[in-house]
């Protein structure tokens, strides 16, 4: 028995908050006192690998068509590169300063996966406008961790990043599988789950 696709989205949204979060803490702390603690500059980079791991499962046992798994392994992969080069420029493994540039591609091709494979209108029905959402969110927000790569000190940039990752999360949280958006709800779309 597999749970609704609302239930895995808000499992990944509670990962988007905590990765929010921990950014967030960053900035608001500065990267010196962040540092401190050699453990919490692990803390985002890793979770984001481990939520690109967790991506995997979800696009065997959760997909229903092609793109839909073609949309979710890409989100794996680029989940997974990003956190693994930011990891590897945290240990110091990894010294050209273009591995920074991982996390903005991830953004871009996560938000191109989102728009590609909703065939539906915006406002065809709640999933559909949240798709459309989070692609453009992500497409337009790839600019913080595009300026976080050029300057990587620079707060602003690393707190819009933290501000874009708690953005996916409040809108994953509002996810319901099949309910109107704005009160609209194409006839098409079937019924209404609740």
């Amino acid at each position: 028995m597999q749970p609704p696709a609302e239930f895995v989205h808000w499992m990944f949204a509670t990962g988007f908050l905590l990765l929010g979060l921990f950014l967030l803490a960053e900035a608001i702390a500065g990267e010196e006192v962040w540092r401190r603690r050699k453990w919490r500059t692990y803390l985002w980079p890793s979770f984001l690998f481990l939520m690109g791991v967790l991506m995997w499962p979800v696009m065997t046992f959760f997909t229903n068509s092609t793109i839909h798994m073609v949309a979710h392994g890409a989100w794996a992969q680029v989940m997974m590169l990003a956190g693994a080069a930011e990891l590897g420029l945290v240990k110091g493994k990894l010294h050209s300063p273009l591995w920074r540039f991982a996390t903005p591609l991830a953004f871009i091709v996560s938000g191109l996966a989102f728009l590609l494979h909703e065939q539906n209108e915006w406002l065809f029905q709640r999933s559909s406008f949240l798709h459309h959402l989070l692609g453009w969110t992500l497409i337009v927000g790839a600019v913080f961790p595009f300026a976080r790569a050029l300057r990587p000190r620079w707060a602003f940039a690393n707190a819009g990043l933290a501000f874009v990752f708690v953005f996916v999360a409040v809108a994953l949280y509002s996810d319901r599988d099949l309910a109107p958006v704005f009160g609209h709800l194409s006839s098409l779309a079937g019924q209404p789950h609740r």
